[in-house]
């Protein structure tokens, strides 16, 4: 045995190993303090743009101050050579614009003009990606040890991979929004029980709740908030609860609309309706939850095979193995 020479496991010095594990460590203890650190109030840029909403629907203005003006314009004019490269193009469709439209809604991006862009991105993206990639794999020898069928494999996944690049984006941030909404939807109902019970209007029971969930839940403050401004505004009441199924992809949210559209309709009991839905989306939120936990013994199988056990083998095995590669090279 070399004089110096540490002991080392699968020819990989122990040492080395055990300062790369206690850099990430550290590196993650770091990034946990920053992030503890540095939380800010979701609520307040979301006020800010019901405040926005609120002057839209007031005043028919798309901006109260000048800076804003300047920027929507600005914004306007990228939107609008965008939309005239969709149009000699021919590829511009009033579906799939209305589309597109509809599912930056469920996001949470309010702005329509960005329906444009996600648009303009399919067309632009495998370009940008797929064309680069296309000349990396054929025009060079950068995957020349690859057979055929891998580098088309590659080529065509890039240009597909690019192409739904702005889809999946914007179905990833439409998932995690519904799903705060979900969480949040029972003790919603709970309020606007308590509110429509306590002689409150519609319009007042929906801005209480949201200013009562709003730091809990401000996905569906914003929400209930939008709403409540919108039915204050709207000619038409039955229009503002039929924006916000059309906000939120949520079966269950359509199911209290419906029932907001009959109670507005017929004069049925707003309180009894609203705590019959109560009780049947918490008791689903508990079957969700009850499914997570029977699901996860199968889910932690893979982890505990890939990671745990080899961490395990390495710590009870290791310095037998390290005595014993010692005692051979001596």
């Amino acid at each position: 045995m070399e004089p110096g020479a540490g002991p080392t496991i699968l020819g990989v010095d122990v040492i080395t190993v055990a300062t790369f594990l206690a850099a990430i460590a550290a590196f993650a203890v770091m990034l946990a303090i920053y992030v503890a650190t540095t939380v800010r109030d979701p609520m307040t840029k979301r006020v800010k743009a019901l405040q926005d909403r609120r002057e839209q629907l007031k005043a028919g203005i798309t901006a109260s101050t000048g800076k804003r003006r300047a920027k929507l314009v600005q914004q306007n004019d990228t939107t609008d050579r965008m939309r005239n490269v969709l149009s000699s193009l021919k590829v511009l469709q009033d579906s799939q614009l209305k589309a597109a439209q509809i599912k930056l809604l469920q996001a949470g991006i309010r702005s329509k003009d960005w329906a444009v862009a996600v648009i303009f991105g399919r067309m632009v993206l495998p370009v940008l990606i797929g064309g680069p990639m296309l000349y990396w794999v054929y025009g060079t020898e950068g995957f020349a040890d690859w057979s055929p069928l891998k580098a088309y494999g590659l080529v065509a996944a890039s240009f597909i991979g690019a192409y739904k690049a702005p889809d999946l984006y914007l179905q990833n941030k439409i998932t995690k929004r519904s799903d705060a909404i979900r969480k949040g939807l029972p003790d919603a109902l709970d309020l606007l029980v308590i509110c429509a019970e306590a002689g409150l209007t519609v319009d007042a029971a929906f801005h209480r709740v949201a200013k009562e969930l709003g730091r809990a839940y401000p996905e569906l403050g914003e929400e209930f908030q939008l709403t409540a401004i919108e039915l204050g505004f709207l000619s038409d009441r039955r229009q503002a609860f039929e924006n916000l199924a059309a906000r939120i992809n949520l079966d269950a949210i359509k199911g209290v609309v419906t029932t907001m559209i009959q109670t507005e309709k017929y004069g049925t009991p707003l309180a009894s309706a609203l705590r019959v839905l109560s009780a049947e989306f918490r008791n689903e939120r508990m079957m969700r939850a009850e499914e997570k936990a029977a699901r996860l013994p199968a889910i932690m199988t893979i982890p505990l095979i890939l990671f745990i056990l080899p961490v395990l083998f390495i710590v009870i095995l290791g310095p037998a193995a390290c005595d014993i590669s010692d005692a051979l090279i001596t």
